[in-house]
């Protein structure tokens, strides 16, 4: 079984068990979160696609903890003008465990 939610912008397909990163949740390490903009359900056979989420379908998770991603360098600069700019970058990530998904 696995379905697809929508959290920070983005969709995810997850399946119970899975760990992933998603954009910054305000929880606590250890913290239940529900994700309820399920797009998709699918159970062998029998796939439930939402218009445009599925009614009633809800995934259960745990915070492991919060994180941050790999920095990114942003440089910019404009030829022959002396112009130059050099930034650093990191995102907050929510690190989670999917533990149940309700359809």
């Amino acid at each position: 079984m696995y379905a697809v939610i929508r959290t920070g912008g983005k969709q995810y397909k997850v399946a119970v068990g899975d760990q992933l990163s998603v954009e910054k949740l305000p929880a606590e390490a250890g913290q239940a979160v529900q994700f309820d903009d399920v797009l998709l359900v699918a159970d062998g056979e029998n796939v439930k696609v939402g218009t445009p989420t599925v009614e009633g379908a809800l995934v259960k998770a745990t915070v492991l903890d919060q994180e941050r991603g790999p920095k990114i360098r942003i440089f910019k600069f404009k030829a022959k003008k002396r112009y130059r700019r050099r930034a650093g970058h990191k995102q907050n990530y929510t690190r989670v465990k999917i533990d149940e998904i309700v359809a």
